[in-house]
């Protein structure tokens, strides 16, 4: 079996991960390119998950800053300035952390999730099926009913006032992974005057769903990772199922088309152990 190498490995993605000494990120329209570069990126990196940042293209490899005015954090006012604009699709998607999609490739990501054309139905079958909890569907219904509203008021009008903050928030990730609703704006609403407005899904990229349509499950999860490995170079098959979670069948089934599509390449590690994937160009 071919091994891996580290070197190439390194500089593939010192690269793509846009880091040093490429040059640093530094306005919204870099951002943009960046992202549709990628396909998709995680907005701060998130420990333990190797994947491309927007902190890490515009800062460099280092830790997001605590402090509010390091220049890094620059990146939060083009997340905000960019939520109603229509450039990317943002929202908590990969393990329920700040992701940012090309419009692109957005539809792929689209095709996985539990929505079958239906917003009005969709959610519904989900409930009944146990796969949507009842503070998720009081604040689906929220919206639906109602139009974009900020976290407070819908909060307030979803009748979740009395709910623990984890039972709200835990309703708020669940629908951004399913991709029912995303953050389309900030509000100067609540003690911080920093809110997030949400709207559902399809109202804000109306288009989406029939985009997504013709794309089967098995289509969509190849050219996923097949961007993943465009990124990464190599990964271990836990690392694949840590970040999507599709299951280890699932996902092993569509790696193997992809080498024999000899799109990836089984491979050693020569210091780690595991099931490795690799594209050519880091052998």
């Amino acid at each position: 079996m071919p091994q891996i190498n580290l070197k190439k490995l390194q500089t593939y993605h010192t690269r793509t991960f846009h880091l040093p000494p490429a040059k640093r990120l530094s306005s919204p329209s870099q951002a943009l390119t960046f992202v549709n570069a990628c396909g998709f990126t995680y907005f701060w990196p998130i420990k333990g998950i190797s994947l491309p940042s927007l902190w890490t293209a515009v800062t460099g490899d280092r830790p997001v800053a605590d402090k509010h005015d390091d220049p890094g954090h620059i990146t939060w006012g083009w997340k905000d300035d960019a939520l109603d604009k229509k450039i990317w699709y943002y929202g908590k998607i990969l393990r329920g952390k700040a992701t940012i999609i090309s419009l692109e490739i957005a539809p792929y990501f689209y095709a996985l999730s539990e929505n079958y054309g239906s917003p009005e139905e969709d959610y519904l079958i989900a409930y009944h099926e146990g796969r949507l909890t009842q503070a998720s569907k009081q604040v689906y219904e929220t919206l639906l009913d109602n139009g974009a509203l900020n976290t407070l008021d819908l909060r307030k009008m979803a009748k979740l006032s009395n709910a623990k903050d984890s039972e709200f928030n835990k309703a708020l990730e669940q629908l951004q992974r399913d991709f029912k609703i995303l953050p389309v704006g900030v509000a100067q609403a609540g003690a911080w005057k920093y809110s997030h407005i949400y709207e559902i899904v399809t109202r804000h990229y109306p288009d989406l769903s029939e985009q997504a349509r013709t794309i089967k499950e098995s289509q969509a999860r190849a050219k996923l990772l097949e961007l993943y490995f465009s990124m990464l170079g190599a990964a271990d098959l836990r690392d694949v199922n840590k970040l999507f979670g599709w299951g280890n069948d699932v996902t092993k089934k569509t790696i193997a088309k992809l080498v024999e599509s000899e799109k990836l390449t089984r491979a050693e590690h020569p210091k780690l152990d595991g099931e490795w994937l690799t594209i050519k160009d880091i052998l």
